[in-house]
Parts: C-alpha cells; sequence; structure tokens
C-alpha cells in the first residue's frame, strides 16, 4: 500500500502553517510526516530555527479550502492537492542505447566479457552493452561476419557501459554460481592468441 504523500521540505511548511493558520499541531504533524513534539518545538523556537516557512497552498500542495476546513474541526486531517502534472515515465529495460560511433565496438567488449567473467549470463551481457543474445552467441561462436577483427577490449574503457554497473553484474552472476554449484575455471589471458586456441575459452565446471 502506497503511503500518503508529504510536502518536499515539511519543516519549512509546518513554519508556513504555524505562522498563517490555526490548525493544530497535530493537524500540521500528519500533513508534514513530523511529530506534534517537534511541530511544537518550531512554534517555540527550538527547532528549525532560521528556517524560512514556504506556503503549500503556492507549491500546488494544499489548497485554502482545505486549510479553512481543517481550521473548523481539529479532528480532521488536511489532504494534498492532487497534482495534475504528467508523471516522468520510467526507463524500459530495453537495450542500452549505444552512441551509433560506439556501436561498433560492441563485439570486442562482448569478447573481454566472455574472456574475463565467464560467469556472466548472455542476458546480462546484453543489458550492460545493449546487445542482443545472437551478436553475444555469434562473437563466442566466432560466426560473427566482423569475427577476423574482433579483439577483446574493456567495455568499460570503451565506453559501453560504466564500472558500477559491472561490479553489480559480476558479484550477482557470481553468487548465483555459487549457489549452483558451479566452479569458474580461472584463466591465463594472451593479449594476442593464435585463432586456433580461442575455440571457446570460458568454461564453466561442475563442482
Amino acid at each position: 500500500m502506497a503511503l500518503p504523500a508529504k510536502p518536499l521540505m515539511p519543516k519549512a511548511t509546518a513554519v508556513w502553517l504555524i505562522d498563517n493558520t490555526t490548525l493544530t499541531f497535530d493537524q500540521i504533524a500528519e500533513f508534514c510526516g513530523l511529530h506534534p513534539l517537534e511541530v511544537s518545538g518550531i512554534a517555540d523556537g527550538e527547532v528549525a530555527v532560521g528556517i524560512q516557512g514556504l506556503d503549500p497552498t503556492a507549491r500546488n500542495q494544499l489548497t485554502r479550502a482545505e486549510i479553512e476546513r481543517c481550521e473548523k474541526d481539529p479532528k480532521t486531517r488536511l489532504k494534498m492537492a492532487k497534482q495534475d502534472l504528467p508523471k516522468p515515465q520510467k526507463r524500459t529495460k530495453g537495450p542500452r542505447y549505444t552512441p551509433v560511433a560506439k556501436r561498433q565496438d560492441k563485439p570486442d567488449g562482448i569478447a573481454w566479457l566472455a574472456r574475463h567473467h565467464p560467469e556472466l549470463k548472455d542476458s546480462q551481457i546484453a543489458r550492460l552493452i545493449g546487445t542482443t543474445k545472437n551478436t553475444i552467441q555469434a562473437v563466442r561462436e566466432r560466426t560473427h561476419w566482423n569475427s577476423p577483427n574482433i579483439r577483446p577490449r574493456d567495455p568499460v574503457l570503451l565506453g559501453l557501459c560504466n564500472q558500477t554497473d559491472l561490479n553489480q553484474a559480476v558479484a550477482r552472476a557470481r553468487r548465483a554460481a555459487e549457489r549452483a554449484g558451479v566452479k569458474i575455471e580461472p584463466q591465463v589471458v594472451e593479449e594476442d592468441p593464435p585463432a586456433e586456441a580461442e575455440a571457446n575459452p570460458f568454461v564453466l565446471r561442475e563442482s
């Protein structure tokens, strides 16, 4: 169940309501998400010293009619005014957008992740770099149209993902591997290994 909305600056709002209305401390406290004793302290000048009052009616958080309604009956509670502003749209979980200039680097980033972090699933690599599972599989199996020119390169340095997202994905993958009893095979990575030695160096072995 969603919690009722509260003012963004509760103490400043409480200062204004204390100075400009006859609302009770309980009414102001509940609307602002504060304790009644805290509101009492604001009124006594012991709390929120120096904070300038913020008019909630000017910010469309309260209507004058709502204040007057609650001033008449101390048992009533203030209700936040409905906001007509459109809510920001959530970002979809689709592939990450990559500038056109960097898209040619994606196979290199995929090859680096597959070599250095074999615990990562294709779905995790796809989210990190913003590519498809078909492309990842083609890079792994060396059936990609540009396979002869693919060089494993760190996707963070290429600007395809950030280090924080990569670390989090690796940590999740390792925890999942441990739970499944899968042992990650340590690897010695060559800078430019011969083609016949790169058949598929990413192995997950059952413990």
